[in-house]
C-alpha cells in the first residue's frame, strides 16, 4: 500500500518529531482520517524525504516521528521553462498540475493580447498561490521532492525583456514550418504556449525578434492546455527521463 506523502514547509531530521501545520493536519485528521502509527512520508522540497509515523494526535494537531531520510531526487535532466498564456475557467489548475507531473522546472503565466482571462493586482496574488498549491499537490502525488518555480502573471511582453535563462527558446506556432527540435543533446529549454485565441502577428514578431523559434507539433491545431502537455511530453521523451529505451 502506497504512503501518504505530504509537503510541509518545516525543517525536517532523522530522528525528530515534528509538529505538522494546522492545516495539514487537520486535513490528515478530517479528510484522510488518519490514526496514531500510521506511516507517511514528509518532505519540504529540499530535495529530500523523510519516512515516519504518527506518533500522538489530539484534535487536529498531529505529530510525527521520523525514522529516516533520505535525498532522493526524481526531478528530470532537462530543466524546462514552461511559458504558459493563462487559459480561462479551470484549465490553467489543469496545466500545472500535468506540467508537474511531467517534471517542467518552472512555470511563467503570462497574459497575451488575445488572452481571455484578465486579472487585476489582488487576483495575481490570489491565483498564484492557489497554482502554487496545485504544484504542490501533484509532487505529494507524483513523487518529486522539489516543487516547481511558478512566477508571478505578468503580460507576454514584459517577460519577453526579461533575460531569457537559455539560449534554446521556442514559441509554438500552428503556421510554422519548422518542425519540433532533434538535436542531439539538450539540457535547458523554453517553450511558450500560446492562449485559446493564439498569439497574435505582433506577438509572434518580437518573440523572433526577442530570439524565440516558431515550431509547430504535428498538422493539428492543438487547444493550449493540450499543447503545453504534447510539448512538455516530447521535449521529456526526446531529452529527459522519460525514454522508453533503457540506456
Amino acid at each position: 500500500m502506497r504512503m501518504t506523502r505530504l509537503f510541509v514547509q518545516i525543517p525536517l531530521a532523522p530522528g525528530g518529531i515534528v509538529e505538522l501545520p494546522a492545516d495539514t493536519a487537520a486535513h490528515m485528521v478530517r479528510v484522510l482520517r488518519a490514526r496514531s502509527g500510521d506511516a507517511l512520508i514528509l518532505f519540504n522540497g529540499d530535495g529530500s524525504e523523510y519516512q515516519g509515523c504518527i506518533e500522538t494526535i489530539r484534535g487536529t494537531r498531529v505529530n510525527v516521528a521520523l525514522t529516516q531520510g533520505r535525498a532522493m531526487s526524481r526531478e528530470s535532466p532537462l530543466q524546462v521553462v514552461l511559458v504558459q498564456a493563462i487559459p480561462r475557467g479551470d484549465r490553467m489548475d489543469f496545466v500545472i498540475q500535468k506540467a508537474t507531473e511531467l517534471g517542467v522546472a518552472r512555470i511563467v503565466p503570462v497574459l497575451s493580447a488575445r488572452s481571455v482571462v484578465r486579472l487585476n493586482e489582488r487576483q495575481y496574488q490570489s491565483k498564484l498561490e492557489h497554482w502554487r498549491g496545485v504544484a504542490v499537490s501533484a509532487c505529494e502525488q507524483c513523487g518529486r521532492n522539489r516543487i516547481p518555480l511558478i512566477d508571478p502573471p505578468l503580460e507576454l511582453l514584459d517577460h519577453l525583456g526579461a533575460p531569457g535563462e537559455t539560449s534554446q527558446r521556442w514559441v509554438l506556432d500552428p503556421e510554422s514550418q519548422a518542425a519540433a527540435p532533434m538535436s542531439a543533446t539538450l539540457t535547458a529549454a523554453e517553450v511558450t504556449i500560446g492562449p485559446e485565441g493564439g498569439f497574435s502577428p505582433e506577438e509572434l514578431d518580437a518573440m523572433r525578434i526577442a530570439g524565440l523559434q516558431g515550431i509547430r507539433l504535428g498538422p493539428r491545431v492543438l487547444r493550449t492546455e493540450t499543447a503545453a502537455l504534447v510539448a512538455l511530453t516530447f521535449l521529456q521523451t526526446r531529452f529527459g527521463d522519460m525514454n522508453p529505451t533503457p540506456a
